[in-house]
C-alpha cells in the first residue's frame, strides 16, 4: 500500500533520515518507534510532502514523491501531530466539517461529519470552540477531522503524549476502532513501547535516521541494539 523506497533527507551536514526503507500493508497498524531526535517526526514530515528528498514514496503504485500537502492529502493519507494543531477560532463542528469538505473523495458529507463527531465521543463538545477542550479532547478533535477526509491512512505522531493513565487507554481503544471497525491503516509514532506494542506489529525502530530493526512486537522488545539505543534499563518498566 505504502513504499518507501532508500529515502533520505539532509539538512544541511546532519542526516535526519538516512536510506529508509519499508512497507505498509493495508489494514495494518504499523509502528515507529526510536530515541528523541530519531528522524520519526521527519519521516512523517517528508511522507506528507512537507519537505523533498532523495528516494520514492509510493501510494497504491503511485508516485507521491515531491507532491504538495494537500495533493497528498487528497489521495488518501491523513495525519495529527504531536502538539495539537487545531483552528481555536472554530467550534468542533467546524473544525470536522472543514477536513470532511477537504477530504480525498473530493464531495462534502456533512453526515459524514457527524459520524466522526460521535465515532471520536466528542458530541457534547461539538460546539464549543475548539480551544476550550482539554488535551484528550484535541487528540480526538484532530483524529476526527483527519478521518473526515476519508483517508485511507492516518498517520499518529505521539498521540498518548502528555495524557493520564485513564486517557492513554481510551485513546488506545480509539485507534484500535479506527484500525478494526472502519478497516484504516495506521502508522504510529509512539513513545510508550507498552503501548506501541500492544497496538502495532510489524514496528520499525530508527536511531539517528537509520534503521536499527524492523519485525514483531516480540522481536522488537527483545533485539540487543533496541534495548542499547532505546528501551535501556526501563524496557521491563
Amino acid at each position: 500500500m505504502l513504499k518507501v523506497k532508500s529515502v533520505t533527507k539532509k539538512f544541511g551536514e546532519l542526516t535526519a533520515v538516512n536510506n529508509l526503507s519499508f512497507d505498509v500493508s493495508q489494514g495494518q497498524v504499523f509502528g515507529i518507534a526510536g530515541p528523541n531526535g530519531a528522524g520519526k517526526s521527519t519521516l512523517y514530515n517528508l511522507i506528507t510532502g512537507f519537505y523533498k528528498f532523495d528516494g520514492i514514496i509510493e501510494l497504491d503504485g503511485k508516485n507521491i514523491s515531491g507532491l504538495p500537502t494537500h495533493k497528498i492529502a487528497r489521495l488518501g493519507i491523513a495525519r495529527t501531530f504531536q502538539i495539537p494543531q487545531i483552528f481555536e477560532s472554530m467550534t468542533v463542528e467546524e473544525s470536522v466539517n472543514l477536513g470532511c469538505r477537504f477530504g480525498n473523495i473530493g464531495k462534502y458529507d456533512p453526515g459524514y461529519s457527524d459520524e466522526m463527531i460521535a465515532f471520536t465521543s466528542l458530541q457534547e463538545e461539538r460546539h464549543s470552540k475548539t480551544n476550550l477542550l482539554n488535551l484528550l479532547g484535541k487528540k480526538r478533535l484532530m483524529i476526527a477531522a483527519a478521518m473526515a477526509t476519508k483517508p485511507k491512512i492516518l498517520m499518529v505522531d505521539e498521540p498518548m503524549a502528555g495524557l493520564n493513565a485513564f486517557e492513554i487507554k481510551e485513546m488506545t481503544a480509539l485507534i484500535k476502532k479506527i484500525n478494526q471497525e472502519v478497516n484504516i491503516t495506521i502508522i504510529i509514532i509512539e513513545h510508550f513501547m507498552k503501548v506501541l506494542t500492544e497496538l502495532a506489529n510489524p514496528i520499525l525502530v530508527i536511531e539517528n535516521g537509520t534503521q536499527i530493526c524492523i519485525g514483531s512486537p516480540e522481536e522488537i522488545t527483545s533485539n540487543p541494539e533496541v534495548i542499547a539505543c532505546y528501551l535501556g534499563d526501563s524496557h521491563d518498566a
